[in-house]
């Protein structure tokens, strides 16, 4: 199983950006999907964006026009370009894969990374 470490959270104030990444300790050349989650307090686990190994996304209709994901194979790490933050994007986000679109998840859950905007 693929152990993934995201990091690049922080506290930033509405309007500032971020940049995620998610680490994977093997190679995500062979996982089909690779996916952005986030978590709010009290709130479900939800989508935020997804890439395929082809290079086509999807993103959450929340965050469109804001977020950009993308991959970088080679160094078996995925990233979340995260611009014009608001208050609703506080949430721990997590990243994982699947080999297939209703494939399982090729890893486990980590601790994430918390992005807080705030003022």
């Amino acid at each position: 199983q693929v152990q993934f470490v995201e990091s690049g959270g922080g506290l930033v104030q509405p309007g500032g950006s971020l940049r995620l990444s998610c680490a994977a300790s093997g190679s995500i050349a062979t996982v089909y999907i690779m996916d952005w989650y986030r978590q709010a307090p009290g709130k479900q686990r939800e989508l935020v964006a997804r890439i395929t190994s082809g290079g086509n996304t999807n993103y959450a209709d929340s965050v469109k026009g804001r977020f950009t994901i993308s991959r970088d194979n080679a160094a078996n790490t995925l990233y979340l370009q995260m611009n014009s933050l608001k208050s609703e994007d506080t949430a721990v986000y997590s990243c994982n894969g699947r080999r297939g679109i209703f494939g399982p998840n090729v890893g486990s859950w980590g601790q994430g990374t918390q992005v807080t905007v705030s003022s």
